[in-house]
């Protein structure tokens, strides 16, 4: 489920921006970016995470600013002057003068510039782990929110999937008349009225209705509404199991649709397909 945290803090002289961004994904896969200094942390910040988010393409973001000049950093003088030396020596020999670029250029050369390795300070680190769960827990309540929308959305399109349904129930004894007297007159239409043995041509509509029966499909339809209403309201992460829901009630609208041969009926179940993608798509979002 998609998804947003912040959190921002001080400790010492160091300000910390913490963001987290989640993206719907069946999976959990986490990018984290940080400095180098709290690298070592980052399989407890990847547990962290997984922990509390479960799924999700998720993505942190550790922003720190120092408000001292970094001590850490040292120049390394005679390999720096070997090189402006043979850079002068190089614009003397093609006569060409040089500018002010070139210390610039000298210090982006690999190791001129020392950084000296710093040790990870656990209070800092304390503090930093604080505001990673205050952002994990702003994102959590964010989703939330999102969640709370999403199934009141998903409800009410399940219960207009009911409504439909029951307006397909008051159809079912117009429909079997009309099959019946279709029937009857295209039997008609083939063989001489005369002819017709009424007992057998009974027995044929009957065989031919309980082949177009969907009161089975109707029944379970409703079951299948209830348990999908039943589901949702529960506990824990469900929406793996309501996609099944969604997938037997999808099969019992399908064969209601081509059992129907009621033009009444068929719009209906057209009515009832169409919300339920947009049920399928929006458990996509539903952790």
């Amino acid at each position: 489920m998609t998804g947003f945290g912040k959190a921002t803090g001080t400790f010492k002289a160091k300000k910390f921006t913490v963001e987290i961004k989640s993206l719907n994904s069946k999976q959990f896969d986490a990018s984290i970016k940080m400095p180098s200094l709290y690298r070592e942390k980052e399989l407890a910040v990847r547990n962290l995470l997984a922990e509390n988010l479960w799924r999700g393409k998720t993505d942190l973001n550790i922003h720190v600013e120092s408000a001292e000049a970094d001590k850490k950093v040292k120049i390394n003088h005679e390999l720096a002057l070997f090189y402006v030396n043979e850079i002068k020596k190089l614009g003397e020999e093609v006569d060409l003068e040089l500018d002010s670029n070139v210390l610039r250029t000298v210090l982006n050369i690999p190791e001129v510039l020392h950084h000296e390795k710093q040790d990870l300070d656990e209070e800092e680190w304390s503090a930093l782990e604080a505001l990673i769960k205050e952002a994990i827990e702003n994102l959590v309540s964010f989703r939330k929110s999102e969640g709370d929308s999403l199934e009141r959305d998903i409800i009410s399109r399940v219960k207009e999937i009911e409504s439909l349904r029951k307006d397909v129930e008051k159809h079912l004894p117009e429909r079997l008349d009309q099959v019946r007297e279709r029937l009857q007159k295209n039997v008609k239409e083939i063989i001489e009225q005369d002819k017709i043995e009424q007992n057998r041509f009974e027995q044929e509509i009957i065989y031919y209705l309980e082949k177009l029966d969907i009161t089975e499909e109707h029944t379970r339809l409703e079951g299948h509404c209830n348990y999908f209403l039943e589901t949702i309201e529960g506990d824990g992460q469900v929406g793996k199991k309501l996609g099944f829901i969604c997938q037997e009630i999808g099969r019992e609208i399908n064969t209601m649709g081509s059992k129907a041969n009621y033009v009444a009926i068929q719009k209906l179940v057209v009515k009832m397909k169409d919300e339920l993608e947009k049920i399928k798509e929006q458990l996509l979002n539903l952790a």
